[in-house]
């Protein structure tokens, strides 16, 4: 199916590893024109020779840290002509209430909350007086499940959802459409290195680390591919009635008993 995404723009935020990154590769193979930003310019770099030499087409890197509202206003304000931004950058770490501290808390939320609010805003600045473009949050299942051992991501992904849809609700008005992803578990650098440790110390073996996937919808977890192939169909003309809504994509897992 042509997703009609060739000669596009996209920014991508957290864009250089994992989920990012599977979304700059499947927007390059699209036809768009690819802009990356992520604090590493080393893995900025490496990431744009990779995209590079599977597709044909411009890359541009920004090293940038979006938990910085003026920097971030700065990256999408050189980007500002882009059809298409994905906030995707950010990890919040687990801990329950008492064991999350203030500036962890606030760390945390700067990045992956505040940082796709402010990008988001100043993107749609641009967006609105051209009367065109999408802006799609990878947010994570985590806002569904209110889990307590990992409150600030649970508080975090919820409010980042609701953002999405009450902004995604009127910004049909100007002609931009806003929607969401909650991605599961997926298999990334940062998983497997986590899912390696732990292997190790139940097992003794960091290679046993499948047996710890085993419970999940299809006895694994999500790839970035997965979620990179939905974010380009919503970012598209195909999903062009679609607007104020968050896609999840865990395998039936949220139906689980």
């Amino acid at each position: 199916m042509d997703m009609k995404l060739s000669g596009k723009t996209v920014l991508i935020t957290g864009g250089s590893r994992g989920i990012g990154f599977a979304c700059a590769m499947g927007f390059a193979a699209e036809g768009c024109t690819v802009h990356i930003a992520s604090r590493s310019k080393e893995s900025l770099e490496s990431a744009r020779e990779k995209i590079r030499a599977r597709h044909n087409v411009p890359v541009e890197i920004h090293p940038a840290d979006f938990s910085n509202g003026d920097t971030a206003r700065r990256v999408v304000d050189s980007v500002g002509h882009a059809d298409i931004l994905v906030n995707n950058a950010g990890a919040i770490p687990q801990g329950d209430v008492f064991g999350m501290t203030e500036p962890k808390w606030r760390e945390a939320w700067d990045l992956k909350v505040f940082g796709y609010v402010n990008a988001t805003r100043a993107m749609l600045e641009k967006m609105y007086a051209r009367k065109a473009g999408v802006v799609v949050n990878v947010i994570g299942l985590a806002g569904e499940s209110f889990n307590y051992d990992y409150v600030a991501g649970t508080m975090g992904n919820a409010g980042i959802m609701a953002f999405t849809r009450a902004v995604g609700s009127k910004s049909v008005d100007h002609g931009v459409r806003v929607v969401g992803i909650n991605p599961p578990a997926t298999r990334t650098d940062r998983m497997l290195t986590r899912l390696r440790n732990v292997a190790e110390q139940k097992f003794g073996d960091p290679e046993r680390w499948p047996e710890l996937t085993k419970h999940m919808p299809f006895g694994r977890a999500a790839e970035p591919d997965e979620v990179a192939d939905l974010a380009v169909f919503l970012a598209s003309d195909r999903a062009s009635y679609i607007s104020g809504v968050v896609m999840t994509l865990d395998g039936g897992q949220a139906a689980r008993h």
